[in-house]
């Protein structure tokens, strides 16, 4: 049956899936006592992520939030204790299959975790979900010799391109940053294979991709922090949150730098993360999971489209 532009994306029987799913995450948090908070979609300050582009609001000088962690991180500074957040977030230029413009995030804190004891909670909340088996573990390093036989911590630019190039990859732009292409070769080499038969956790990533993780010392230093594959789609992002509010300014000027290289917009940095930082982020872990990519695997969809009431096509 053919559909036209005044009727949704999703079928009706899809969003009452869609419905069941956000009453049994809600259920989920709240009896594991953590609490249901909601922070502002409008924020004077935005990312500084040079891979993530914010919208914003002309002729204000406000962003549609990317993600409610900022604020979410404010509340925990201020005593909130656990506390988890369904709310949409928007990014610029992201259409396609898995991506729409304005998407649904569950974002959730924990005081007192680690990013191996959230990989634990992700686990079961997935379970619960998804009726699946419990999730595979793997470092960043063994998934890249797995696939790729070389060392993403130690592997010179050079190999990371001609790595690339063997995989029958493309790249007519100039990239000389090692993250890029490791970044490149996780995405299209990598990715579609992970998680088919069952979730999988790829932890362990490169302290130079912390993020707002925190950096564990060694040989090599790795950032805290764990994505969530399943189906050959990345569901996931978590931290064992960086408190540091210097290290966190420092990461951001060189975002900024960054930004500047590749000649995008300089957003400000925003000094009421910084602020509560300073004053004080209790030790906690954190993750990002996109509703609608989860809502793809529980409802068999093809599109993300297939998932929402209306698409950006449909908006």
């Amino acid at each position: 049956m053919t559909t036209r532009p005044w009727q949704p994306s999703a079928s009706i029987d899809a969003l009452h899936k869609r419905a069941k799913v956000l009453r049994t995450i809600r259920d989920f948090f709240t009896e594991r006592g953590a609490l249901e908070v909601e922070t502002p979609l409008l924020s004077q300050a935005t990312v500084t992520d040079p891979h993530i582009h914010s919208m914003q609001v002309q002729p204000s000088s406000y962003y549609l939030q990317t993600s409610p962690e900022y604020a979410m991180k404010r509340l925990l500074a201020a005593g909130s204790g656990p506390i988890f957040q369904i709310t949409k977030a928007f990014r610029q230029d992201e259409v396609g299959r898995l991506h729409n413009p304005e998407f649904t995030l569950l974002e959730w804190y924990r005081p007192g975790y680690d990013h191996h004891a959230l990989m634990d909670e992700m686990d079961a909340l997935l379970q619960l979900i998804l009726h699946c088996t419990t999730a595979d573990r793997i470092s960043y390093q063994a998934i890249f010799q797995h696939y790729l036989q070389l060392n993403p911590h130690t592997a010179a630019l050079e190999e990371l391109q001609q790595c690339a190039s063997q995989q029958g990859i493309v790249v007519k732009a100039n990239i000389t940053q090692r993250d890029t292409w490791l970044q490149i070769l996780l995405s299209h080499a990598i990715e579609p294979q992970l998680g088919q038969k069952q979730p999988l956790f790829l932890y362990d990533f490169p302290a130079s991709q912390a993020a707002l993780a925190k950096i564990r010392a060694g040989n090599p230093a790795l950032a805290s922090r764990f994505e969530v594959y399943y189906k050959g789609m990345e569901l996931a992002n978590g931290f064992h949150e960086l408190q540091n509010a210097v290290e966190q300014r420092h990461r951001f000027a060189k975002d900024l730098a960054i930004r500047q290289q590749l000649q995008l917009a300089q957003p400000h940095c925003d000094e009421n993360f910084l602020a509560a930082l300073a004053q004080g982020l209790p030790d906690c872990a954190g993750v990002a999971l996109g509703i609608d990519r989860l809502l793809m695997i529980a409802t068999s969809a093809i599109t993300l489209a297939e998932t929402m009431s209306f698409d950006f096509t449909r908006a």
